[in-house]
Formats: C-alpha cells, structure tokens, sequence
C-alpha cells in the first residue's frame, strides 16, 4: 500500500506544495500538517489588510471544497513531535502517526525572541492570524503602542496602527529602519514616510528594561528614557524552525540544510521555505536562507517537482517587496553582493538603485516609489541578474534607455 507525500506545515510553502504534486499529475495520498485550526493561508497580509480591514479575513491558499476535489488531507491543529526516518513514519501530538514515501518539511520561521525579563501579556509577537487578531483589538484612537523593531513586519504595522488611529512608536536599536538588505537611502524615505504620517521613530536605542503590568508597558531606554505604551509588539527577527529535524538527526546550518533541490541528507525528506538554507545558484552556491512569501511559493512548487524525480535545482532570483502609506518598496536579489550603485530616476519621484559586483555583473536592484511605479523595471532587472548579465553603468542610470533592450542584448 503507497505511504504517499507528507507535508510537514500547512502554510504558503507547504500548500502550494501539495496543490503541485496534483498539478504534476501524482495519484497517491497527500496530507497537509498543520499546527493552526485555519485553512493554509498568505501571512503578509496579517501585518496589512488582517489588520486594517473593517473584517479582518484569511487569506486562504485552498478552500476545503478544493482539498476536498484535489484529495488533499489536511490535518489541522497538530504537530508533527517525531520523525522517524528507518521506518518512515511521522508521529503527531495527538498521538496518530504518518507514513510517508517522501516527506517535506515546510516548517516555516517563529518570531525571534526578546530575550527580557518583565514581558506579561501585554509584550506580544505577529506570527498567526490570531495573533494579528489579538493585536488589532489595540489599534485604534487613543491607544498607544511601541513596536520593538524596525524591519519590514515592525513597519508595516506601525503603517496600519496609525491607519486606525493608534500613537505609534518605533524602536530599533540598529542606527537606522531596515537595516538588513534595504539600502540606507531608500530607507531613510521610508523612515521620513512614518515621521510624516506621525510615527515617532527611534533609532540606535537598545532597551535596558520592560516592565509590564498587565495595564500598560513601560519601556526604558538605554538612555534612560521610557516610552509608555498599551501594547509592545516585538519584531526583532524570526528563527528558522529546525527542532524537528535535528532531533531526527537532519544537518542543520541557520535552518534545515538542503541541496540545490531542497533535498536534505535524507533522500527521502526535503525542505523548503523560511525553515531551510539552501545554495543559491546565481551567487555562485552562496548558502542563504529567505524569508519571503514568494520563496515560500517557489520552493513549495520546486519541491514538489522534485519529490516525484525532477531532481532541478533552485534557479530563482530572491524578490522581496513592502507597501507602506502607497509607498512600494521592491528589492531583487541580494543587495549585500553589490560593490558599487548605480542610481535610475522614474517619474514621480521612484529610482532604483542597481548594485554592481566588482566585475560589472549586475547582483541586485532595489527601487521604491508610489504604487506600482518600479515594478516593471525591477521585474527586468530580475531578469538581467538571472542572466548574469553586465550592462553598462551609464545605460542602467538613463531612463532613455529601456531596461528592455539591454536584457535583449
């Protein structure tokens, strides 16, 4: 009798996988694990729309209807405690079991802890629907809240709090907002954005104490001032979610280790999304590991492939985008690989910054503006650093010249 496909985490990663093991034509038993009572859904929203819509609602990947006709099992509000890999067998907390002929883990990432004394109830963390539910009952007038980080999670919600009204501080201890992989310039409009719109923003300040009394939180500063808030919500980063698979024995480096297939040193078990580091082929087998909602869509449908013997390698350029106050921030590939930059102005107001490699190649773009003013150029761009390509400096600074024609040349 055929164990099937097993899905460990039934996110955007582990959804999209088991919707392409049917696209692809495999008969056999798939089941979709999930640790949450919800359909498979997108998380970006929950920073954005989960919490400024008059009706909060998930943004589901798959109906029961379509599981149902797609004979998807979907096991929610369980997790996977066990693997045991001789057997191929997963065991479950409610104590069932699973066997498997090939296993995925999509385990995903978890908020990266604040590691303080004096956090209670009030000192909170964005991961689940949930959790951006128990947080959008604070955001309205007259509410105060501090948000502990100054990346993308932290910022688009400070975006949405002040859309309902709430007083928002931000507080980053690094020097400046964004500072993983967003260019400093593009940041500081981003940081004048939320002044603007009247987000008092604080940076390089650690936080020397949280007191929270179960009615407000009192943050004090390193230089000893404080800021009183309702709520905390802490954004400080999120961690791969191994524990599974290194109590199974998997090689574990900054995430769940694969191949160039997501293959782990298990033949039989793979891994894709924000729990897994992976050679990334255009940066010449450089090991990363994305948190990004289109990796987790692209390495869902990629494992999948390779489940059923594909045996492809992980071809794509990493893509990351936010919107904050009708602001689109698109960043292609890793800005961190670039040693000079190039500058593109775009009409109102929106540039892109192209980053040269010392030997010319173009390894990353990063463009922000109103809507989807930079899509399409960063789309191209996309394109050149997939095909490894090295335009002219002076071409890709012209707006007369189309991103266009260099990729045709």
């Amino acid at each position: 009798m055929q164990a099937g496909m097993v899905i460990i985490g039934a996110g955007e990663c582990g959804g999209r996988a088991a919707l392409t093991l049917r696209d692809l034509g495999y008969e056999g038993p798939v089941t979709l694990v999930g640790d949450e009572p919800h359909l498979p859904y997108e998380r970006p929203p929950l920073s954005k729309e989960a919490m400024t819509s008059e009706v909060p609602l998930i943004k589901a990947i798959a109906s029961d209807e379509l599981l149902a006709e797609r004979s998807i099992r979907h096991i929610h509000s369980a997790r996977a405690v066990a693997i045991d890999r001789a057997a191929h067998v997963v065991r479950l907390s409610d104590g069932s079991s699973l066997a498997y002929d090939k296993l995925l883990l999509a385990t995903g990432s978890a908020p990266r802890k604040l590691p303080m004394p004096g956090l209670g109830g009030r000192c909170v963390y964005l991961r689940t629907f949930n959790d951006a539910l128990a947080i959008r009952a604070h955001l309205s007038a007259g509410n105060r809240v501090a948000i502990i980080g100054g990346g993308f999670i932290g910022l688009e919600l400070a975006a949405s709090a002040r859309k309902l009204g709430a007083t928002v501080t931000v507080l980053e201890a690094q020097p400046r907002i964004l500072m993983r992989g967003v260019p400093a310039e593009i940041a500081e409009i981003i940081h004048k954005a939320h002044e603007t719109e009247g987000v008092k923003v604080l940076t390089g300040q650690g936080i020397a104490a949280i007191a929270d009394n179960g009615v407000e939180v009192l943050v004090t500063l390193a230089d000893g001032n404080e800021v009183v808030a309702d709520l905390a919500v802490i954004g400080i980063g999120a961690v791969p979610v191994t524990a599974l698979a290194a109590e199974a024995g998997l090689a574990i480096d900054n995430g769940i280790a694969v191949d160039g297939t997501l293959r782990t040193d298990d033949p039989d078990i793979f891994a894709a999304g924000d729990c897994c580091s992976f050679p990334l082929g255009v940066y010449g087998g450089r090991r990363v590991r994305l948190e990004a909602w289109r990796n987790a869509q692209e390495q869902g449908a990629l494992a999948a492939k390779n489940m059923l013997g594909a045996n492809e390698a992980h071809a794509a350029v990493p893509w990351f985008w936010s919107d904050q106050y009708g602001l689109t921030l698109q960043i292609a590939g890793l800005s961190d690989e670039g040693r000079s930059t190039v500058r593109r102005d775009l009409d109102d107001g929106a540039f892109i910054l192209f980053h040269l490699a010392d030997d010319g190649r173009l390894v990353a773009a990063s463009g922000i503006g109103p809507g989807n003013a930079v899509a399409r150029d960063i789309r191209l761009a996309e394109m050149l650093i997939a095909k490894r390509a090295s335009p002219a400096p002076e071409a890709l600074g012209s707006q007369a010249v189309k991103l266009k024609s260099l990729l045709a040349a």
